[in-house]
Order: C-alpha cells, then sequence, then structure tokens
C-alpha cells in the first residue's frame, strides 16, 4: 500500500516513454465523457480550466486537450504532476495557474473541495456485466441474502446494468450511489454516506446484517471498505480477470496491526504531523485539532510538509516517535513497514491521546468524522490531576507511561524558563524550545545572489540519476 501513495521516485526516472497510438477519436469521447465535461465548462461560464490526470492517463491528456479547447473555446492546461495522491484533486496546482475549475479524469477518493467547482470523469473502464452477474449468482446462491453493491468509480457506468440484471432475483439487495463532494440532502438514520459511496439500510439489525459485494480490483478502496465495514463479510469481482472470490484477507489480524500502532503512538513523546492534502476539506481544522490534542496530552508535534512521504524523506527526523498522516480516505492507511518510524492515522491517534475515545471495533478512515460537530467526535474530558491519575503500563515497553490531560493551550505560547538578550537594551525575550528546534532544521532554497557569482561556461553534467550516476563505479 506504501508504493500506491509514496514512492522513492526510481521506477518513474527509469521509465522509458514511447510515443502511444493515437486512440480513435470516438473512443476519448466515450471514455472521457466528452460532452457531460463540454457542458460543464460551457455552463459555469469557464474561461480557464485545469485537466488533472493520474500518471497511466497521460499519454491522452493532450489529446483530450486539445478537444476540450475547440469544444469549448476555453484554455486547457494540464497538471502533469500531482503534490500528493492523484485520487485528490490538485486545488492548489490548479490555483497556481489562476484556473476557475478542474476537470479530474481517473480514479477519485471523492473527497470533497471548498475552493474550485470540480468535475469527477472516472473513465469508463469495460466490464462485462453478464460475468459479474455469474459471479454474484455462485457467491450468493440463497436469493434472499442481504447484500450491498460497492463499485470501483471506474465502474459505475455499468451499475445500472447490473441492477437491473440481479434486482428481479434478489428482493433485498442494495446497489450504491456515488456523491460527490457533501451530500446533497441530509444523510437519515438508516443511511449510509461514506466514502462517497451512499445506501439505504433497511434491516432491523442495520448494516451488519449485510454482506458486501465489491466489484473493482484488489486495492486501497477495498482495503478501506473491509475495515471500515469490518463486521460484514466480503466478496468481490475483479473485471480484469473476470473472477469473483470471497475475500479472505484477515480484517481482525489487520486490525491488529493498527491497534498496535495506537500502542506506539501512546508511546511516542514526539510526534510528526504529516500534511499529505491541501485539497480536502477540513484539513486545516483537523491539523489545528491534533495540535491541540498532542499538547494536551503531553506530546511535543511538529507539522512536516514533504508532499508525497517516502523511507527516505522521513528519515531525516529520527527525533520523531511517530507519525499522523492527514490524507483522505484512501491515502491514510499507509503501509509503514518500510519507514523507520511508525505513520498511524488520526483517528488511530485519537485513540492514543484521548481518553474519552475506546475502541469499539468500529474503524475510522475519514477525518472528517472527528472533528467538531462530526458524527463521530469527542470532546477532551476534564483535566485529572497528575496525582489522581490512573497509571498505565505500556505494553511494548513495559514501562509506566502518563495518560493525563494537561490544560487547554493558552492563546499565546506557554512561558519558558529560557531568556536570551534581544537587542542592545537587554530587554529579556522568551525562547520556546520546539521554535529553536525547528529553526535549527529549516532548510532554505538557492539563493541568487546576483552580481557575486562568477559567470562560467555551461558543461556537460552527469547522466542517471541520484542513487546511481553512469560514471559511479560499481564497487559503490
Amino acid at each position: 500500500m506504501a508504493a500506491a501513495f509514496s514512492s522513492d521516485g526510481e521506477a518513474a526516472l527509469r521509465r522509458e516513454l514511447l510515443p502511444a497510438a493515437a486512440a480513435p477519436r470516438g473512443d476519448l469521447e466515450r471514455f472521457y465523457e466528452m460532452d457531460r465535461a463540454t457542458a460543464f465548462v460551457r455552463e459555469g461560464g469557464f474561461r480557464k480550466v485545469a485537466l488533472q490526470f493520474p500518471d497511466e492517463l497521460l499519454t491522452d491528456a493532450a489529446a483530450v486537450a486539445a478537444l476540450m479547447e475547440a469544444a469549448t473555446g476555453a484554455e486547457m492546461f494540464v497538471l502533469g504532476d500531482t503534490t500528493y495522491g492523484s485520487c485528490c484533486v490538485d486545488e492548489v496546482a490548479a490555483e497556481h495557474a489562476s484556473a476557475e475549475a478542474v476537470l479530474h479524469f481517473g480514479p477519485a477518493c471523492l473527497s470533497p473541495c471548498r475552493k474550485l467547482p470540480v468535475l469527477h470523469i472516472f473513465g469508463q473502464q469495460r466490464l462485462d456485466v453478464g460475468r459479474c452477474a455469474e459471479a454474484f449468482r455462485e457467491l450468493y446462491p440463497e436469493r434472499q441474502s442481504r447484500v450491498v453493491v460497492l463499485s470501483d468509480v471506474v465502474y459505475a457506468h455499468a451499475m445500472g446494468e447490473l441492477e437491473q440484471q440481479l434486482c428481479p432475483e434478489y428482493p433485498n439487495i442494495i446497489f450504491s450511489r456515488l456523491v460527490c463532494g457533501d451530500p446533497p440532502d441530509p444523510v437519515l438514520p438508516e443511511e449510509e454516506c461514506r466514502f462517497g459511496r451512499r445506501f439505504l439500510v433497511e434491516a432491523p439489525g442495520g448494516l451488519q446484517d449485510y454482506a458486501m459485494f465489491y466489484v473493482g480490483a484488489e486495492g486501497l478502496a477495498l482495503t478501506s471498505f473491509m475495515l471500515t465495514w469490518n463486521r460484514c463479510p466480503f466478496s468481490s469481482f475483479d473485471p480484469t480477470t473476470n473472477c469473483g472470490r470471497h475475500e479472505t484477507l484477515n480484517v481482525n489480524r489487520a486490525l491488529m496491526r493498527r491497534l498496535y500502532l495506537v500502542e506506539r503512538a501512546r508511546d511516542a513523546r514526539v510526534v510528526g504531523i504529516l500534511v499529505g492534502t491541501l485539497g480536502v476539506a477540513g484539513y486545516l481544522a483537523l491539523l489545528q485539532h491534533l495540535r491541540e490534542l498532542l499538547h494536551r496530552a503531553g506530546k511535543r508535534s511538529y507539522t512536516l510538509a514533504v508532499g508525497k512521504p517516502n523511507p527516505a524523506k522521513l528519515a531525516n527526523f529520527l527525533e520523531v516517535d511517530v507519525f499522523v498522516l492527514v490524507a483522505c480516505a484512501q491515502n491514510s492507511l499507509l503501509d509503514s513497514s518500510d519507514f523507520y518510524r511508525p505513520i498511524v492515522t488520526p483517528y488511530e491517534l485519537e485513540l492514543a491521546c484521548n481518553p474519552a475515545r475506546k475502541w469499539t471495533g468500529n474503524y475510522l478512515t475519514d477525518f472528517r468524522d472527528l472533528l467538531p460537530g462530526a458524527c463521530a467526535h469527542m470532546e477532551l474530558p476534564p483535566v485529572v490531576p497528575a496525582a489522581e491519575a490512573i497509571p498505565d503500563i505500556s505494553l511494548i515497553t513495559g514501562e509506566m507511561r502518563a495518560t493525563h490531560l494537561c490544560d487547554p493551550p493558552a492563546s499565546q505560547l506557554p512561558p519558558s524558563t529560557a531568556v536570551a538578550c534581544r537587542d542592545q537594551t537587554w530587554t529579556l525575550a522568551e525562547i520556546s524550545p520546539a521554535a529553536s528546534f525547528l529553526e535549527s532544521r529549516s532548510w532554505q532554497g538557492l539563493e541568487q545572489q546576483l552580481g557575486q557569482t562568477p559567470v562560467s561556461k555551461a558543461v556537460q553534467g552527469r547522466r542517471g540519476i541520484a542513487i546511481a550516476y553512469e560514471d559511479e563505479g560499481c564497487e559503490q
């Protein structure tokens, strides 16, 4: 799962890009739903639009941009790379070019955005509906089975046809509907609305009386579904292999791994908050919430914006005991086995630092559920004096650790015992230890130094990538 969100870049740099054969015009217009995209641009009156493609669809970017400009008269430009996960809308990169709207192509996490109008074009991947229905019948021979059908967004266009084939045979089947952004109508108590999917639960026992059938390949989306709805049995149909199966992933084992990371977060004294998105609505509120939570828990925190995290980047922060990743629901479950320090989700950090939140068996991957006013938000309990706090023993180190909360953070920086001479009048100024530490670990870009750098002729530089230049010997 780490490769889906982070990589060292070697594979991309070594990959040879060959000119792809031009797809027929009709196929492009159907696959990318050009009529719907054109109507979106015209009805909005947009004059400058950003086109965001994942890596696997970039070969069609120039052709799609040309067709869109010819059909709308608006200026189109392609976002060649995304700062974070390609499933999220990169509003920051679009705003740098003064875009008025974004057309997001390919798989999407459907996280709501707040700054720019967005239209999702998933790409109509081929699905053998007849074979999918046949696999469903093999997996659920009992016609009264209660099943919720979920799908990857690239197969959503075929769900209507699948529904027509299965609903007459299965009266208790439920098909989820895609919701881009926040739902237009309030969510009813008997409705589920997560991961951009919305469906009505009619069983008396609720969702736990249903099984889940997923149409799509194995990946982060399916993993998030299985952890969130971990009380429901899952099955899936892979359109690339046309095979259906009962999912044998041991969800309890995966949950035990996540609960182990919660223990690591409880033991941590220094926490690094990784900014993994700049486009999902509510991420700034969550950053403030996490800072306050860590301060109340007596832990030191630093906010880090490193783009796509990888082991080499995070290895620069050895003083950090654990990282918490603020990202969309699909990219939050980062496998940290390759990293030097564990990476937890905001929900896991809440389990570690908020005494009011207890493990109930329900797992939350959408960080918006933790914010004030959300369905799963829990206020911090009152402060308990250290002398009255219940002692707690770490299950990993066996050492005693403090679990009581500190006083709420004041509006200004807490006082420090360190003083320094600020100017010649010998005025005493407070020094924040955290600020001093960050100042020593900051980086600056290249300075121009106009008129100071001597002019020299250009020479041919080294070839290859930084980890293996061509002129470096094999002995290295």
